[in-house]
């Protein structure tokens, strides 16, 4: 049994904690003991190799991701990259060919496809091996898991069943309806589409071949930016006539949205933040440095980070998307290979940031054609590479990097530098990479 789970995504529902760079399975809100926390990739991870110790893990992301993701998984974790954003069907025709092709993984494995952004108990997980064996022993073409509702939701799609046993074929599917038509689905046994399939290599490897003209790795990465825009289940599951659905009645929630965030989080705050006694049922994220005074809030969700703050009704936080499109400021805190960077002042002819290498990682070596830069070293040492020349550094340094000349920096230690970008025309674009 093989499982690729899908972790790309920008981030937008979850403004200001997430955005293009450093997408929402990345934060980190799930108490793990104490003052530590992880993220909803690594509670997945976790959970995954805790009921299927021997499995393995292919995940699906955006390239501009794949560096981050390395921070979070390690070697035994495969890494499949989308040169650029698609839909769900090109993520998952692309990672099986990279399967096939790349880890000569056998047509007849069972492949298990799976959201990275469910909060699930580990009956969810232990669910995948019936699902790998009725791909193995049963004449169905694909596998869904579909998930037995508490409430009628208009937020999911609907799985109708053609008979209420926990395993049954699929009668037809059903569209995000209104409360009252999903609670007429619900009467029909209808389950939610939590996204979960299950089939054969093969199958995946059939179905790339047939909508994507190809089912080779190479030619869809090469041709990747030109693939249609279209999910697995429009593409495939809705018009897959042998078609089966395992039914799961655990703990699920689908966490794309500040409210249904809250409702997983063990703790009502993360970060410098006080309640007084008359707050209710409100809950405050902040990965500032300033403190944040809360009195009198109820029902109240408030996130802050260098990039914003959100301050909202529960209920409508769900509604943030079209408003969190429309800023297009400059990212003011991203994760990196190396570490992290966190803007701290934007002038005209200038940018401030604070940069975090942690010990042992590095940048890439490069240059910069419009700009000079400063960097003081603030904590730690490391070592820098100045045009080849190799400099030991420690805290008090200041290194001056003029426009055109390469360079890098090596942490030994934990190492805090603060960055001054000088001149007219500062874009992420103006990087040159060198080896």
């Amino acid at each position: 049994m093989q499982i690729i789970l899908l972790s790309g995504g920008s981030g937008k529902r979850l403004w200001p904690l997430s955005n293009e760079i450093r997408s929402k399975q990345f934060i980190k809100i799930f108490s793990n003991g104490g003052e530590n926390y992880e993220s909803m990739l690594q509670k997945v991870l976790r959970q995954i190799h805790e009921v299927h110790s021997e499995v393995s893990i292919t995940v699906s992301t955006s390239k501009t991701q794949e560096k981050i993701l390395r921070k979070y998984v390690d070697s035994s974790v495969s890494i499949s990259a989308e040169p650029c954003r698609r839909n769900t069907f090109p993520a998952i025709a692309l990672t099986a060919t990279y399967l096939h092709d790349v880890k000569k993984i056998s047509l007849e494995e069972p492949i298990i496809i799976c959201p990275v952004d469910s909060y699930v108990d580990d009956n969810f997980f232990a669910s995948f091996k019936t699902m790998a064996e009725l791909v193995k022993n049963s004449s169905a073409n694909l596998i869904l898991l579909g998930i037995s509702p508490t409430y009628p939701s208009e937020k999911y799609g609907y799985i109708i069943p053609a008979s209420n046993e926990n395993v049954s074929k699929v009668l037809e599917f059903k569209e995000k309806p209104d409360t009252k038509t999903a609670e007429k689905y619900i009467e029909r046994g209808g389950l939610w589409n939590g996204g979960v399939f299950a089939c054969k290599l093969s199958y995946l490897l059939s179905k790339s071949a047939e909508l994507l003209k190809t089912d080779s790795y190479e030619e869809l990465l090469k041709n990747y930016s030109s693939l249609p825009d279209i999910s697995f289940d429009y593409a495939v599951s809705e018009n897959e006539k042998n078609i089966f659905v395992v039914r799961y009645s655990g703990e699920w929630k689908d966490v794309g949205t500040w409210n249904t965030l809250t409702e997983v989080m063990e703790e009502n705050s993360i970060g410098k933040v006080y309640f007084d006694s008359t707050c209710e049922n409100s809950h405050v994220i902040n990965e500032t440095d300033t403190p944040i005074i809360a009195m009198g809030l109820k029902n109240i969700v408030v996130a802050a980070s260098p990039d914003g703050m959100l301050i909202s009704d529960k209920i409508r936080s769900s509604f943030i998307k079209p408003l969190a499109e429309n800023i297009h400021e400059q990212i003011r805190f991203a994760e990196k290979s190396y570490g992290t960077y966190r803007v701290i002042d934007v002038d005209e002819n200038s940018l401030t940031i604070k940069v975090v290498l942690n010990a042992g990682n590095k940048m890439r070596y490069h240059s910069h054609e419009h700009r000079e830069e400063v960097w003081t070293v603030v904590e730690g040492k490391g070592r820098v590479i100045i045009d080849d020349a190799i400099k030991s550094v420690e805290v008090g340094d200041v290194i001056k990097i003029p426009v055109g000349v390469k360079h890098t920096i090596i942490a030994d230690t934990n190492l805090k530098v603060i960055e001054v970008q000088i001149g007219k025309d500062i874009t992420v674009e103006d990087k040159i990479l060198w080896e």
